[in-house]
């Protein structure tokens, strides 16, 4: 049985707009919509910080966002601590922060939680004043079979997924090493290395991203995965492609932005050994209508492999979706509120309007433009 669990429920205190998320609950398939601004981009940035605090660089993250006044709800004066708390499956993570003089954060609190069929519900505490997290430590310390173990394996596999840069400088448009295949980086930055292991070692796996990714580009043949001629101490591989009917390898800058952006997101959704959450931001920027439509229909499919959390405002994308996998976020009182849908509560409006239509009618708050 995996150790690697996806997210039960989420509170969240003190973090940017988000100034009071209380126990929100998360199913396998999770779509955020709202209007701009309100605060779903915050949602994912959450997530970002949850995998700097695992890493231990929750200090560079910090600086890097401009220092702690910038992370903690309208700044130290009106927030004092940052909370929050992550439910999944018998586990729990708890951290309290503290902003200091110099605009960085210490832990007030570092807990875990685990109630398990023996002992009952109990709390570990990590300890207090430190700079970075001590979950690390104590996973190195005790290795696998303890409550550190279940709690590091779980929130380090969940993956924040980031597409949206196809720039010529771009990581996925340039030589990466042929030994960084063990997973699928954030920015696809070392997605040749990733399709080059597949192709040698998952075929099935691999043939049905390229696919998937022809009923997308129906030029497209397949992937020109081919060690670089340079002399290096390192392998390196970089991503290249043909069209069908052809041999001749073309580079990753003759595919548009919203394809390679595409080949990233089907890749992903399509990894044989999946994160257990993984988190995407707007991942219809750039897509063709027929590719959103396909993407919405690998999202569905591949909820049942892995918990999916995604920000939306494509109401093509909505429609793909059922309204029980909607939370719509919205600002009140100057903060970000967010509110799971129940389908039950539209079923006579669902007789005659999709989801999207819905949306766009501001049946369902969250409307695109306000």
């Amino acid at each position: 049985m995996s150790t690697k669990k996806k997210i039960g429920a989420l509170t969240i205190k003190g973090f940017k707009s988000i100034r009071n998320l209380e126990k929100l609950e998360l199913h396998n398939l999770n779509v955020l919509i709202g209007a701009n601004g309100v605060g779903k981009s915050n949602f994912v940035s959450y997530f970002r910080m949850l995998g700097e605090i695992i890493g231990r660089r929750l200090q560079v993250w910090t600086k890097k966002q401009g220092g702690a006044g910038r992370i903690l709800s309208y700044g130290i004066k009106e927030t004092s601590v940052l909370e929050t708390y992550v439910e999944f499956g018998l586990n729990g993570y708890l951290i309290s922060l503290e902003p200091t003089q110099d605009e960085g954060f210490i832990f007030s609190r570092e807990s875990l939680f685990f109630d398990g069929p023996y002992y009952g519900p109990q709390w570990i505490s990590l300890g207090a004043g430190h700079s970075e997290s001590k979950l690390k430590e104590k996973y190195d310390q005790f290795s696998q079979g303890s409550e550190a173990a279940y709690c590091y394996n779980s929130i380090s596999s969940w993956k924040v997924y980031h597409f949206h840069d196809t720039s010529d400088t771009a990581g996925v448009k340039r030589l990466c090493s042929l030994h960084d295949c063990d997973y699928l980086r954030s920015d696809a930055s070392n997605l040749a290395a990733f399709l080059y292991f597949l192709k040698t070692n998952q075929e099935d796996q691999y043939q049905k991203i390229c696919k998937i990714v022809r009923l997308a580009i129906p030029f497209f043949g397949d992937f020109v995965l081919k060690e670089s001629a340079l002399p290096s101490e390192e392998k390196q591989i970089r991503l290249l492609w043909r069209q069908q009917g052809s041999d001749y390898a073309l580079w990753p800058n003759q595919l548009s932005d919203g394809s390679l952006r595409f080949i990233c997101l089907a890749t992903a959704l399509l990894q044989p050994d999946p994160p257990s959450t993984i988190i995407i931001d707007e991942p219809e920027l750039g897509l063709h209508p027929y590719a959103i439509t396909l993407l919405g229909s690998l999202i569905r499919s591949n909820a049942k492999r892995m918990q999916i959390i995604l920000s939306t405002q494509s109401v093509p994308l909505l429609n793909e979706f059922s309204l029980d996998d909607l939370i719509v976020v919205e600002r009140e009182n100057e903060e970000s509120v967010f509110k799971r849908l129940k389908e039950t509560e539209f079923q006579e409006w669902l007789e005659d309007y999709s989801v999207g239509e819905l949306w766009e009618k501001n049946i369902l708050g969250g409307r695109p433009g306000k």
